[in-house]
């Protein structure tokens, strides 16, 4: 199977996304519609709007650039080799961060909810853990009263996405070589992939619980990036389309706003209306993937390697996103008591959370081969000299 050249651009992309969601999660603090751990009394619609602007893309683009990881990791190892690196670089942080810092944010919800609860945080985590096995709500196939992957649920998803797709790799990476011969001549076939990403979130609805898409929906984005993302033709043909695209996904996305306003639950209600609004939703993202991976391709002679601290951040995503949201919801537990505005509690959460997470990254993650394993990450620390 022939490896295409990394396309680092969108490394560093996933990078931002990641600690985006820093700014994303405390948001949630403040939003009037969100069940987020930890609420502040005062709210705003403004964070419902601004949300909206980036659960459209962000975290399906995290999927299809994990697709096109997927192309390149089975390239050099195998579909086996591919599935057992799988296991390891996801499967060990999350065990490990589900046993350990998975718990606490809903601990915190609990004692926010209630100023009686003063239940130790140990007695909790043994509690946390009375689980069973459901297979309904497959891949989460654990199941408690208190029991959650949190936002782990992308890990979740990912490994599952990548175990399902070692079986097929090469049925895939044939299949994309028809779609480039299509493309070449035809990219407006660059939109077809939208069709069943509508259907998926009109037919079977939106899950709230992991931003907004349907799991299924993220399925087809990390199969779009493994089949479909480093073929030269099918990248010629994105930068073709980009701007009409990006524009018809602006249109699209502002399409959804009737629907999402006055229905009385635009995620799962059967009315016309919801099916209709969903579909454009699921539409729109894919038009927003588009232009971004569109806008962002540059021939190599006109592209610059990521500067330093872009270089550190693509290197850090899986561990970042791994430690960020227990950190965000600590710092918004502290903070909702204060009497101060919502802009300045919103501005310290950001603040705290960021200046931990990258410190404990620094210094408790990277710099040792356990913890680097433990969260994910390839080889050995760096030296001295390289820090």
């Amino acid at each position: 199977m022939n490896v295409p050249p990394r396309r680092t651009e969108l490394d560093v992309l996933r990078a931002l996304v990641v600690v985006g969601l820093v700014f994303f999660h405390a948001a949630l603090v403040f939003s009037p519609d969100d069940d987020f751990y930890v609420k502040n009394r005062d709210t705003t619609d403004v964070v419902t709007v601004v949300a909206g602007l980036g659960v459209v893309w962000a975290m399906p683009m995290l999927f299809l650039v994990a697709g096109l990881g997927a192309r390149h990791s089975i390239g050099r190892r195998g579909p086996g080799g591919f599935a057992r690196e799988r296991l390891l670089r996801l499967g060990v942080p999350l065990v490990f961060a589900t046993l350990t810092i998975i718990p606490v944010p809903q601990w915190l919800r609990l004692r926010a909810a209630d100023p009686g609860y003063h239940e130790p945080y140990g007695r909790f985590w043994l509690r946390f853990f009375d689980v069973r096995l459901d297979l309904g709500d497959f891949p989460f196939v654990l199941r408690g009263e208190h029991f959650e992957t949190g936002h782990l649920w992308f890990v979740v998803l990912l490994l599952t996405f990548c175990l399902l797709l070692a079986p097929v790799a090469g049925l895939l990476a044939s299949g994309s070589r028809r779609a480039g011969d299509a493309v070449e001549h035809r990219p407006g076939l660059l939109l077809l992939p939208a069709l069943p990403l509508a259907a998926i979130d009109s037919l079977l609805g939106m899950e709230e619980s992991y931003a907004g898409w349907n799991r299924w929906a993220y399925l087809l984005f990390f199969g779009y990036g493994y089949a479909l993302s480093d073929d030269e033709r099918i990248r010629a043909g994105t930068r073709r389309v980009a701007v009409p695209v990006g524009v018809l996904g602006v249109v699209l996305f502002l399409a959804t706003s009737p629907g999402f306003m006055t229905a009385d639950d635009p995620f799962t209600d059967r009315t016309p209306l919801a099916l209709l609004t969903r579909a454009l939703f699921g539409a729109a993202g894919w038009c927003w993937v588009v232009a971004i991976l569109g806008l962002l391709d540059r021939p190599r002679a006109h592209r610059r390697p990521p500067g330093r601290v872009l270089g550190y951040l693509a290197v850090a995503a899986l561990p970042l996103y791994v430690l960020h949201q227990p950190v965000v919801v600590a710092f918004a537990y502290g903070a909702v008591g204060w009497s101060a505005p919502i802009v300045v509690k919103y501005a310290a959460i950001v603040a705290a959370s960021l200046a931990v997470i990258l410190l404990v990254y620094e210094y408790g993650v990277r710099r040792t081969p356990v913890t680097r394993f433990l969260f994910g990450m390839r080889g050995t620390p760096p030296s001295a000299s390289t820090r």
